[in-house]
């Protein structure tokens, strides 16, 4: 028997053919419908873009867990239900809300204005003055919110810069710190829901990154600097390892830092911890923290997860990079 094509058949193929493709994952060939979530998990890596964007907007992330086996994770970033630690409410909150009455342009941008911050004498109608002296150092916190040496205005100015040098948005960094803090909610409820016991993540994998990913500790809370209803509870660590070439790139073009220094700028650029409040704070005020034990920083945010590369970054900020990542927000940038 012959099979016969003709111009209706091949065009029905053709139809068949985009519908298909049109349902798969165009990047990895895989179909979205077979995509098994947490708490399955692969024994073999799958072939998937991670983060990865569903048809239906849920964005998800690639994970190893402890079994050192494979698994799947929704973490969209999104208005959730309320959280309140202290009356065990456990949502995801405002991870969308700018600070618009404060920072108009930074709601409308996704950046501050210079002229903005430079007029601003209060913050959720809290004075600038009171914010500083509470963010310091043994104060609200015992590292603080800043250092010693910052303000809340020079550190929002310092760091807005940064982002803007690299062509970024703020809430392009904090999505990063949500998608961290949204594996535990996430991971939460199913295990609440199926009964099941926990399971572990030790690795994710973000665009084309190895990230080890560990949460020390969640316990108590930490009241916010701002008046705002978020709290602090979890403790988050993220760290990648340089490649050969990155590892060449620094050595080649730092020449003038010692071991010490240069032992300094490979864990600052790699290592960050912080906690899941500094996510709002980054989405609602263009706020990493000051230099203390807990800041986000910007650069090392972009680096760690794939937004830029080591060679862009360094090339962003003139070859300075370490200066940037050590310079206090004392004084303005130029």
């Amino acid at each position: 028997m012959r099979l016969v094509i003709n111009s209706n058949s091949i065009q029905i193929l053709w139809i068949v053919f985009i519908t298909l493709l049109s349902s798969c994952n165009s990047e990895t060939g895989i179909h979205e419908s077979d995509i098994k979530y947490y708490p399955y998990e692969y024994s073999e890596k799958p072939d998937i873009t991670s983060p990865y964007v569903t048809e239906d907007k849920t964005e998800l992330l690639l994970c190893k867990t402890s079994n050192s086996k494979f698994t799947i994770l929704p973490v969209t970033v999104e208005n959730g239900k309320p959280f309140n630690y202290k009356g065990k409410i456990r949502g995801k909150g405002n991870q969308l809300f700018v600070n618009e009455k404060d920072f108009p342009s930074l709601a409308k941008t996704g950046l501050h204005s210079t002229e903005e911050l430079h007029n601003t004498i209060s913050i959720t109608e809290r004075s600038i003055a009171e914010i500083t002296m509470s963010g310091r150092p043994e104060r609200l916190s015992g590292s603080g919110f800043m250092a010693a040496d910052e303000d809340i205005v020079s550190v929002l100015l310092g760091d807005n810069e940064l982002v803007k040098k690299m062509d970024l948005k703020h809430s392009d960094l904090a999505k990063t710190i949500f998608h961290l803090w949204n594996i535990l909610q996430e991971k939460e409820v199913i295990e609440i829901e199926s009964g099941i016991s926990s399971i572990g993540i030790d690795t994710i994998f973000y665009n084309n990154r190895v990230i080890k990913y560990k949460v020390p500790s969640c316990r108590g809370w930490q009241y916010s600097l701002f008046n705002d209803s978020i709290l602090g509870e979890c403790h988050l660590e993220v760290q990648v390892d340089l490649n050969k070439s990155e590892r060449d790139y620094i050595l080649e073009n730092y020449t003038h830092l010692s071991v010490d220094e240069l032992t300094d700028f490979v864990e600052r650029l790699t290592h960050i911890h912080t906690g899941e409040m500094v996510a709002y704070y980054i989405q609602m005020y263009g706020f990493y923290e000051g230099h203390t034990g807990f800041r986000a920083d910007p650069v090392s945010l972009a680096y760690i997860f794939g937004l830029k590369s080591l060679q862009e970054i360094d090339q962003d900020f003139n070859g300075e990079l370490y200066k940037v990542l050590t310079s206090h927000h004392v004084t303005i940038f130029e």
